[in-house]
């Protein structure tokens, strides 16, 4: 067959300018994830171009468009197998200040899930104290017995304490940090169960929290619950709707809704975002056990408006972080300038 070189050409510089622009994306964009319908499109366009390439090499006067062809499928076959090389090293600024943020806001319906089933637990746990104090006891887990005693006698036991200072607060605080992580972890975990129990666990505990808000502030203890909890909780709750978050991801990889990939080619999907949620949700439980040992249960009250300034502020803080922290800026129209 005779190949009109000219035509040949003309016809295939549309695939290969598209090959070099899905290139040059990925060279700006790193850390971006392909879609399938992506990755199938690259390889469609690489293996196309290296035919060419083979055609071209047959006609001795095209040696420039030949070299570019060259250079171009190299790149393409580099970015197909970049994984079997070298693995790319780890840059804790830029995973915090770009990964995991980004992570987060790509699933941020399954975090809606989450947080809404714990608040819905909540709103359950006050309703139940509202219509029947005397089964507070049963809301209550052994390990917080200290809150069935009535609000207003414990806050004025604590509040007549002397902080003991840094005497036995590390050791409280590495249990704190151990006890919180399991919560998340098994939160996470749970979803290989599709998602049932990662949902009982969040409603459930909602349902203490609701419990303990209700009793605190139905004894007009409002003040002492907010000083105590906001300090460690604005870092604390959220990484537990992190776990929670993480567990509806792999319930929906359980399920395969909307693809048809096998169980294992799903997971591997979404295994590196599992892996930044977790790694997420960690981070902040280590600073929420340092500042509950160290902060939150420091009863004074004359420090209980700098304390609920501090949970404010770090909670703003994580909402921001979580919402705008490497987003990248939208290029400017240069017709509305």
């Amino acid at each position: 067959m005779i190949l009109d070189l000219d035509k040949f050409i003309a016809k295939e510089r549309l695939f290969w300018d598209e090959l070099s622009g899905m290139l040059r994306l990925l060279d700006e964009q790193p850390d971006r994830r392909q879609s399938l319908d992506e990755a199938k499109r690259f390889y469609y366009l690489y293996q196309r171009t290296s035919s060419d390439l083979v055609k071209l090499k047959t006609f001795a006067g095209e040696a420039e468009t030949t070299r570019f062809l060259e250079r171009l499928v190299a790149r393409a076959y580099s970015q197909l197998h970049r994984d079997s090389g070298e693995s790319v090293p780890f840059r804790p600024w830029k995973w915090i200040t770009l990964t995991f943020p980004s992570t987060f806001r790509r699933h941020w319906i399954a975090f809606a899930l989450s947080i809404g089933t714990f608040w819905l637990g909540a709103g359950f746990g006050m309703t139940a104290l509202k219509l029947n104090y005397d089964s507070k006891a049963d809301f209550i887990p052994p390990q917080f017995s200290h809150l069935n005693e009535k609000p207003s006698k414990r806050v004025a036991r604590e509040e007549k304490q002397d902080f003991d200072a840094f005497q036995g607060r590390h050791a409280f605080s590495a249990q704190l940090m151990t006890h919180n992580t399991k919560v998340t972890i098994l939160t996470m975990v749970t979803g290989f169960l599709w998602g049932v129990f990662t949902l009982i666990l969040l409603f459930y505990n909602g349902i203490i929290i609701g419990v303990v808000i209700f009793d605190y502030l139905s004894d007009g203890q409002g003040v002492f619950l907010t000083a105590w909890l906001l300090p460690h909780g604005s870092f604390e709750l959220p990484a537990i709707f992190i776990g929670g978050q993480a567990g509806l991801i792999i319930a929906r990889t359980m399920f395969g809704w909307g693809t048809n990939l096998k169980l294992r080619q799903r997971f591997t999907r979404i295994r590196g975002d599992l892996l930044t949620l977790i790694g997420g949700a960690g981070l902040l439980l280590i600073w929420a056990g340092i500042v509950e040992s160290f902060l939150s249960q420091y009863h004074d009250p004359l420090f209980y408006s700098w304390k609920i300034g501090f949970g404010a502020v770090q909670l703003t803080t994580l909402v921001l972080y979580l919402s705008f922290c490497g987003r990248k800026p939208r290029p400017v129209d240069p017709g509305s300038v």
